[in-house]
């Protein structure tokens, strides 16, 4: 049994972008010539992989067994075939990240701009997803989270602010009707815009101050999905629909703008910085090593430019 390589790809392509336009569209190809490879493909297993519809595409359990199977060993060949890269004068190629929305948000935009103009032949594509994910398997290079406790086969590289405050805020229309809190049990009694995760976990608001924590589980008339929807809170808690909890640096410039009002600031909870982490048994291609570099020269830079600290 022979199945074309090309073919392979396509179909891994077709079912990481769940149907047959987005892939076209990826693959800079036709949707009519991807769905003619997978055709190919069935027929030459002798299985279907796909269930067809003409609203979607799905896998069916020999094209999930399949995937599952093909996406580290198809990631294993970009990576022995990338080892040409390193003879051509500048790295070139397509480099996918996966990371959560707030990354993408927050400490991306300092990097990308920079990055691509420094290395015009590779090809950056992020994928914004707020679980952790198998990155091999998502068909992806690398990815970026909140948190270094990762696989004992990754590494992790710190990039962007190293130190992040979790900021609560409400405007000022709304703390003229319903008071300022002084403590965070005092939420309790207010309208909280809440997050949860894909997951269905619902995380509860962490405050902190002089080494005491503080851990609640606020109600409110709004509870909006983590990632893409997170906008949307911001929007609600601007027009006074309650109190929204979300990383400083979002909330910011409406801070500036005065939209919004920081509430129980000496409260507000610092955390590590996110981490780049990418596998570590494998070899790096050429696109990544030369983001990783990046993001090595931007964090040595960041050290010289933070300023000291005076002792007498």
């Amino acid at each position: 049994m022979k199945a074309n390589l090309d073919d392979l790809n396509i179909f891994v392509a077709v079912a990481r972008a769940g149907g047959f336009r987005e892939a076209a569209r990826i693959r800079n190809g036709s949707a009519s010539g991807l769905s003619e490879a997978v055709r190919r493909l069935e027929s030459e297993l002798g299985v279907r992989l796909l269930n067809r519809t003409t609203r979607s595409v799905s896998l069916t359990e020999a094209g999930q067994g399949l995937l599952h199977r093909l996406s580290p060993a198809l990631s294993e060949v970009e990576a022995a075939l990338d080892v040409v890269n390193g003879f051509r004068d500048r790295p070139a190629g397509t480099l996918r990240i996966n990371v959560p929305v707030s990354a993408a948000r927050l400490v991306l935009p300092d990097i990308v701009p920079g990055f691509l103009e420094a290395y015009p032949d590779i090809r950056l594509e992020v994928i914004t997803e707020e679980s952790f994910v198998d990155i091999l398997a998502a068909g992806c290079d690398a990815g970026i989270r909140y948190d270094e406790r990762l696989e004992q086969d990754m590494i992790a590289i710190p990039i962007g602010p190293r130190v992040q405050r979790i900021a609560s805020a409400a405007s000022p229309g709304y703390l003229e009707r319903r008071g300022h809190p002084q403590h965070p049990r005092d939420l309790l009694d207010h309208a909280c815009i809440r997050g949860r995760f894909a997951s269905g976990f619902l995380p509860p608001w962490e405050f902190e101050r002089d080494g005491e924590l503080v851990v609640i589980e606020p109600n409110g008339p709004l509870t909006v999905r983590i990632g893409g929807a997170v906008d949307l809170a911001v929007d609600a808690a601007i027009a006074g629909t309650g109190i929204v909890s979300l990383f400083e640096d979002w909330l910011r410039p409406h801070f500036a703008q005065g939209s919004l009002v920081p509430v129980l600031e000496p409260w507000w909870q610092s955390f590590s910085g996110p981490f780049l982490y990418y596998p570590g048994r494998r070899l790096v291609p050429a696109p990544l090593r030369a983001f990783i570099d990046f993001v090595k020269a931007a964090n040595e830079r960041s050290a010289r430019l933070a300023p000291s600290v005076q002792t007498d």
